[in-house]
């Protein structure tokens, strides 16, 4: 692991080319379209997440390069007492600098920012054929509880 640890922050809009691009190299340039150049969509997402104070995304940056991103969501709920939970999702981290500890670091960045908000939990979804990341997860805690499903529209 590199001891050299990259700065976290909000990401801004002028970031959304680089967050597309880590969303292209993490399937290997065989993305479609809308994963490799930022379209009027995706500023339009960012801008209404970037709205939202309970919704934001994040990137991971070294000398001024973006090498990773997530997005990190708190979802207020009527279960457990109207328990507070953050969800993160859409965590890359560039194929060039994985096994460097930049994920890991984004991960414990956004399980703090979880507990000073009072958080029950921190969740998230993987992609059941992504075995690597899933053992990764585990190795920060995170245990395997349920069963995800999705219904495309």
């Amino acid at each position: 692991m590199c001891s050299m640890s990259a700065v976290i922050r909000l990401a801004r809009r002028d970031d959304v080319p680089a967050i597309v691009g880590l969303f292209a190299d993490d399937h290997g340039g065989r993305s479609s379209p809308e994963h490799v150049t930022p379209g009027p969509g995706q500023l339009a997402a960012f801008d209404a997440i970037a709205a939202q104070p309970d919704n934001s995304v994040y990137v991971a940056e070294r000398h001024g390069a973006v090498l990773g991103t997530f997005q990190l969501t708190f979802i207020r709920q009527l279960s457990y007492g109207g328990c507070l939970v953050a969800q993160i999702e859409s965590v890359h981290v560039h194929s060039s600098q994985r096994g460097q500890g930049i994920g890991e670091q984004m991960m414990r960045f956004a399980i703090e920012l979880a507990r000073q908000r009072g958080a029950l939990r921190v969740q998230l979804t993987s992609n059941a054929r992504r075995t690597r990341a899933h053992a990764f997860y585990e190795r920060l805690g995170f245990e395997p509880s349920h069963l995800g499903m999705k219904l495309y529209l």
